[in-house]
Formats: C-alpha cells, sequence, structure tokens
C-alpha cells in the first residue's frame, strides 16, 4: 500500500501566540474536523442548538485536515480545529497558528499531560492502547498476558497477533516508540513482529472480531472497540490488558481542540471548546464513543480503569507530530505488502 493513501504534515518553526480578547462573530463558526462525522457531529449539532452559534463543518483524516491548515496558512477559514490525536495539534502549535487557551479552559481537564504543556490546544476525550484478548485461546496456547508490547516479537505469540499498520492510531503507538526508544529499536520491533508472523488488519474492528473468533489470540487497538462488541453482545469471550510499567503498548492519545490564531470569532471559537469540555459533552463521549472523559465530573460509561491508575508512558503527545516519518518506517518495513 502506497504512502499517497495517507495526507502528510510538515513541522515547522516553533512560535507562540496569545488568544485576543473576545470579540462575538457574526458570522458561521468553521470546524475543520478530523474526527469522523458519525462520532463528533452529533455532539457539535448539539452545540448549535444549545448556544445558537452556527458551524459549517469540513470533515476529513487528522493528518490531511491539519496539511490543509499548513497549506492554507493565515488565511485559513478555519476557526477551530479538531483532532483525532495529539501529534497533529501539536505540528500546528509548533507551526505558530494556534492561540493559547486560558487556563481556565485547560484546568477543567483533570491530567495535565492530556493538554498543551504551552496550553496551545486541550484534550476532550481520552483513548488507551491497548492488547485485546481472547482468555480462552490464551490458556489453549499455554501463554501469559505479557508485560509489554515489545514482548510480542518472542516465539511463543508467532501469527497469534493482530494489528493494524495503517490505522492512526497504531502509528501514533510507532511514533511514540520512536520517540521514547530511538528509530533503531522501534525499526527492529517492526521488522521483529513480521517476522513472527503478526497478521494484518485493514483497522481495529476487525482485530477485535478475529480475537472473538480464536482467528488470533489478541491484537493491539484502542480500549473502546470492544466496548462497541459488548454492547451487541455482553457474553463474547474478549477482554482487555493494559501493558503495565508505564510501557508503550499503554498510550494514552487523545481527541482534542484548538482556536486557530486566524480565526476572526475568537469568542464563539472559545464558546465551541468549553463546550466539548462541558459536562454534556464530555458525557456523551463516554456513552456514546465510549472514550475516557477527560473532566473530574464526568465518569467513564463502562467498565474502566481510571485514567490516573493506567501506568502510561511517560511522553509529550505534541512530539507525536512526525506522522510522516513513521509512515515511511513501517512502509519500508515492508508492513504494508
Amino acid at each position: 500500500m502506497s504512502l499517497q493513501r495517507f495526507s502528510l504534515f510538515l513541522l515547522v518553526a516553533t512560535l507562540s501566540s496569545i488568544i485576543a480578547a473576545p470579540v462575538l462573530g457574526d458570522d458561521v463558526l468553521t470546524v475543520y474536523s478530523g474526527r469522523n462525522e458519525s462520532l463528533i457531529g452529533p455532539i457539535l449539532a448539539q452545540f448549535t442548538e444549545d448556544t445558537g452559534i452556527e458551524t459549517e463543518i469540513l470533515y476529513g483524516g487528522t493528518s490531511a485536515v491539519a496539511n490543509q491548515i499548513l497549506t492554507e496558512g493565515g488565511n485559513s477559514p478555519a476557526d477551530v480545529f479538531i483532532a483525532q490525536d495529539g501529534g497533529a495539534l501539536g505540528a500546528l502549535a509548533a507551526a505558530g497558528m494556534l492561540h493559547k487557551l486560558p487556563d481556565a479552559t485547560l484546568e477543567r481537564v483533570a491530567s495535565a499531560a492530556l493538554v498543551s504543556p504551552d496550553g496551545f490546544w486541550t484534550g476532550l476525550s481520552g483513548r488507551a492502547r491497548v492488547f485485546v484478548y481472547n482468555p480462552e485461546s490464551l490458556g489453549e496456547h499455554g501463554l501469559e498476558l505479557p508485560d509489554s508490547i515489545l514482548d510480542l516479537t518472542g516465539e511463543e505469540w508467532s501469527g497469534l497477533v493482530g494489528w493494524a499498520p495503517t490505522n492512526a492510531s497504531f502509528v501514533a503507538n510507532v511514533t511514540a516508540m520512536r520517540v521514547l526508544l530511538g528509530e533503531k529499536e522501534t525499526a527492529a520491533w517492526l521488522a521483529g513482529m513480521i517476522a513472527n508472523g503478526v497478521q494484518a488488519y485493514p483497522k481495529n474492528t476487525p482485530i477485535v472480531q478475529a480475537t472473538i473468533d480464536g482467528e488470533v489470540v489478541g491484537g493491539l487497538v484502542n480500549h473502546y472497540y470492544l466496548f462497541r462488541f459488548l454492547a451487541e453482545d455482553p457474553d463474547i469471550t474478549a477482554t482487555l490488558h493494559f501493558f503495565p510499567g508505564g510501557d508503550l503498548g499503554s498510550l494514552i492519545n487523545v481527541a482534542g481542540a484548538a482556536v486557530l490564531k486566524s480565526t476572526d470569532q475568537p469568542y464563539d471559537a472559545l464558546a465551541l471548546v468549553d463546550y466539548l469540555l462541558s459536562d454534556t459533552a464530555q458525557e456523551y463521549f463516554a456513552q456514546r464513543t465510549y472514550e475516557y472523559p477527560l473532566v473530574a465530573t464526568v465518569d467513564p460509561s463502562v467498565d474502566l480503569p481510571a485514567l490516573a491508575d493506567i501506568e502510561t508512558p511517560d511522553i509529550d503527545l505534541s512530539d507525536l507530530a512526525d506522522l510522516q516519518g513513521t509512515l515511511e518506517m513501517i512502509e519500508e518495513s515492508g508492513a504494508l505488502d
């Protein structure tokens, strides 16, 4: 599969900005969304109903939308950018294209690790990388749960693990490996997984299905995919494993939002970001998408460990901006063949 199937964005020089004094805009608020319409559209419609602020929304892949904003530069019509991962937000922050958000907005998020350390973006909902597995299959193969994502290259896991190498969350996870482990060790892990017969799937949903069916013992996915299956059949034989000890396999990423510096409607733009951090919106994310709400006043709607209890790798999500380099590494590894 060629990298031409992906939209790429570039990281440029770091600048800083401070949000302007609020000025109520008369125009429709333009939102560029890297989140799928089925996931974010209903709560954006609820925002308009509750506030009277009309929105016009451009949907696309997160990296494609971020690249479009970078290309448009200061002439971008976007007022708010909603992203599927922290890296895309970090890329726009590094390009000097985002306003700083007020402390009152950032402080709504319970974990400082899930907002920009420089105040340029905020997480809206959390997504945990996990190992979904079938306990019956695990026992049949005489296996124990791995302590690390790096253990999955072991011979005992040969042909028994699924991954989705073109999935954006997987790409972000491998980007985190590059940041924390370095290029050589990350490339060696990819090569080791391929040599060990890892099973490739187009996205996370079929990995979960393959795990339920016993086609693989388990796979690398985002946590919420399993709950979509459980909503249909609570008796399915699959569960989640959170890698311990701050392992890279337990990366927490976010869907997040930022206000564009080019906006002429900073008041309305900030109103949308604040609304997405309201209890109303956070309950929507918890109940509709099974993601982690990020404010302390809302709990997950499904049985999950608290975010604070997950041992996650110590990384600034803004540093996951070089998805281009990761995509090149994945393609060079042969994972897309």
